[in-house]
């Protein structure tokens, strides 16, 4: 009898305690997961203490809007942990086009992309589009992970630009980066009303106890009328 089940999430598994992708690459580890055989399939467990997504699922959230071959378009995508999972969940059929400012960080990323070709690494700066715009097609989620002051403004305006009519959003958002000051509670609220101006806000959790003054926040951006 199977051990591993599909989860609520799309493209999510759980063995009641732990959350998993199927991965499109077995035999391949990049972050020293554990992986799972089941029926023939390989897993990899998704950690909550490493990723915000993994920890927005855990924390009980309904819908993550990601779907086996969606367009992601990830800011802040770092040096790949997350990524490696949304890889799985979107599948061969999907592309990630994966963000980031840093050099060093692009080129491990890039090591990860040579295997996983449905990550696409690019090295630019999400608070200028322009920069990439010639370079990202259209998206059916918008994924940012960014520790900056103007994190809400960011993810606005690529999604604006990039996310499809009907697609979603998830911003990571990370309260001392913005104000250490206020509670983070406070910030969180205001960023949220900040988006509702803009989009559906479809799902909200605080990241505690696995990510410390963070918050997911998911949206949905309204169809053309």
């Amino acid at each position: 009898m199977s051990k591993i089940k599909p989860d609520k999430i799309f493209e999510i598994y759980h063995d009641g305690k732990r959350i998993y992708t199927k991965s499109i690459l077995p035999g391949k580890k990049h972050f020293e997961e554990r992986t799972v055989k089941d029926n023939n399939q390989e897993y990899r467990e998704f950690d909550p203490r490493r990723s915000k997504l993994a920890a927005t699922i855990i924390k009980g959230c309904t819908n993550a809007g990601i779907r086996k071959g969606d367009v992601v378009l990830y800011l802040g995508i770092s040096h790949g942990y997350t990524s490696s999972f949304i890889s799985d969940m979107v599948g061969k059929e999907g592309l990630i086009f994966g963000v980031d400012p840093a050099p060093r960080v692009v080129r491990d990323l890039t090591f990860i992309s040579k295997l996983r070709n449905n990550i696409i690494p690019i090295l630019a700066d999400a608070n200028h589009p322009e920069q990439y715009l010639h370079r990202v097609s259209q998206a059916d989620i918008v994924y940012q992970d960014i520790a900056q002051r103007n994190q809400a403004e960011i993810f606005i305006k690529n999604c604006n630009l990039f996310l499809k009519p009907g697609g979603y959003g998830l911003l990571a958002v990370k309260a001392r980066s913005i104000d250490v000051k206020r509670k983070p509670k406070q910030i969180f609220e205001e960023i949220r009303k900040i988006l509702e101006k803009e989009f559906t806000v479809i799902d909200y959790r605080i990241l505690e106890p696995f990510e410390k003054d963070h918050c997911m926040i998911i949206i949905k951006k309204k169809s053309m009328s």
